[in-house]
């Protein structure tokens, strides 16, 4: 965000993502101080990158919340909702770059390795 923003621009991206707008485009654009007949994607469109970033960031932060979901259902795998919760926390893990690893070993008895032919030297 290195570009520069006009004052309501600011406490939109600002207030996107707090506890008041939760995200709600329409609300932060309220607490900005844009008017109720404003179109969002006049708000949206030219901040596409800073919110697109804000989201990277935002989830960034909630995956801390999320693997300590995961760890609180190995501690407690009767409470409702197990299965949604964890289905939740491993997409936005996953979204956050925490994919599952997957190792694959080979075993032989007899190794053989094809190498390509050798070239001439002219």
């Amino acid at each position: 965000m290195n570009r520069k923003l006009t004052e309501k621009q600011e406490k939109f991206l600002e207030v996107l993502f707090d506890d008041e707008a939760k995200g709600d485009v329409r609300k932060a654009m309220k607490i900005a101080g844009y008017g109720p007949h404003t179109p969002s994607s006049q708000v949206t469109g030219p901040l596409a990158n800073e919110i697109a970033e804000l989201t990277t960031k935002f989830i960034a932060q909630s995956s801390t919340k999320a693997a300590y979901t995961m760890f609180s259902v190995m501690q407690d795998p009767a409470d409702l909702g197990v299965k949604e919760k964890m289905a939740a926390a491993k997409d936005l893990l996953d979204r956050a770059g925490f994919t599952k690893t997957e190792k694959v070993e080979v075993k032989s008895s007899d190794p053989l390795f094809i190498l390509p032919a050798k070239e001439k030297d002219e």
